[in-house]
């Protein structure tokens, strides 16, 4: 891809609404769920332009893995904290090796999401933990789905089902990006049944940040209504349905 396509990724990823608080939400869960770690061990996985990294910086020292080769030629340069080419489904490193485990919308871009997992768990230390969010429900699928290049959409127990045979349990599910989420299906149901965007491979259409804008108003309006989200779950709320879903996964311990 060429560089415009990151710089435009990279200012993306600074100013829209959902990047922001979806941030703002991440930090929050990992520091309240982890006991407000600062000493800690993180791999991010998917790192794109870098903003979850530099997130997870609060909590220690950071590596992370971007699979696509331009973006991380792009991103090295601009991260503060160290950066490679990789693979989820073949991640470069020794087993039992980071303390949290990060892949922030990702294994939906994965063909094969169980072996993303299983790699995940596998650098994972004993007692560490895995963070994982996906994009919910097949039935908000679209044109924001197929221009990001995803496999599936997910519902909760369904993701669950990926750490069947992992040893550990769930600490922590929610749905999450709830309190938008009946506009947001309605307009992508509506979408669908009155033909206005296609979602074939020639006419894919548009992202929803294209649809819904990166900057002024209608940016500092979603942002508000998903904060309402942040402000929830900062008070121990669960939310039964969401645009997004939101799972930690404690590793067993060495005994």
């Amino acid at each position: 891809m060429e560089q415009s396509y990151f710089k435009e990724y990279y200012q993306l990823e600074r100013v829209n609404w959902w990047f922001i608080v979806r941030r703002k939400i991440l930090a929050e869960r990992i520091g309240t769920l982890l006991n407000h770690p600062t000493r800690i061990s993180s791999l991010n996985v998917g790192a794109a332009t870098g903003t979850t990294s530099d997130m997870l910086t609060q909590f220690g020292e950071v590596m992370s893995v971007e699979y696509d080769e331009d973006c991380c030629k792009f991103t090295q340069p601009i991260l503060s904290t160290p950066l490679i080419q990789g693979s989820i489904t073949e991640l470069p490193f020794e087993n039992d090796q980071y303390d949290l485990v990060c892949a922030f919308d990702v294994i939906e871009h994965v063909e094969d999401d169980q072996k993303a997992i299983d790699e995940l768990f596998r650098v994972c230390k004993p007692g560490g933990h895995i963070a994982i969010t996906v994009p919910a429900y097949a039935f908000l699928w679209g044109p924001h789905d197929v221009i990001n290049q995803h496999f599936r959409r997910y519902t909760l127990p369904g993701l669950l089902q990926l750490f069947n045979k992992q040893k550990g349990r769930i600490i922590y599910k929610t749905y999450f990006n709830s309190i938008l989420f009946l506009p947001i299906a309605i307009f992508r149901v509506a979408a669908k049944l009155f033909k206005s965007v296609s979602v074939t491979p020639s006419e894919k259409g548009n992202s929803d940040h294209e649809i819904f804008g990166t900057a002024g108003f209608f940016n500092s309006l979603l942002a508000g209504l998903f904060n309402i989200d942040y402000h929830l779950l900062k008070h121990h709320i669960r939310f039964p349905a969401g645009v997004s879903i939101m799972v930690f996964f404690k590793k067993e311990e060495l005994k």
